[in-house]
């Protein structure tokens, strides 16, 4: 049974830190890149980040790039995203995904994907 487990939401005040983890199992995990998207109310979802297989290469969209950072961990099957310098309009479902990963997220590029964790931004 395939699953992409999120944890590491909650509430941070602006400027604040939080790292988000992706558990995965069911897959053969170091064959997927790992993907992180994420949606607001109201709004459609949208990358931020993912990180390849085969030689760990990363890519960011641009309104988190300085301020994220993506890492995985294939003995424990986890990926992670560090997220420092958060934002207001960082508050957001965070999703995990296993797929492909290129320069521009598309989201019909993944296969499998988490439940979400919430993450907001507030004081």
């Amino acid at each position: 049974q395939v699953q992409l487990v999120e944890s590491g939401g909650g509430l941070v005040q602006p400027g604040g830190s939080l790292r988000l983890s992706c558990a995965a199992s069911g897959f053969t995990f170091n064959w997927y890149g790992i993907g992180w998207f994420r949606q607001a109310p109201g709004k459609e979802r949208e990358g931020v980040s993912c990180i390849t297989h085969n030689d760990n290469t990363t890519y960011y969209e641009d309104f988190v790039k300085g301020r994220f950072t993506i890492s995985r961990d294939d003995a424990k099957n986890t990926v992670y995203l560090q997220m420092d310098n958060l934002k207001p309009e960082d508050t957001a479902v965070y999703y995990c995904a296993a797929g492909g990963c290129f320069r521009y997220m598309i989201s019909s590029e993944y296969e499998y994907w988490g439940q979400g964790t919430q993450v907001t931004v507030s004081s």
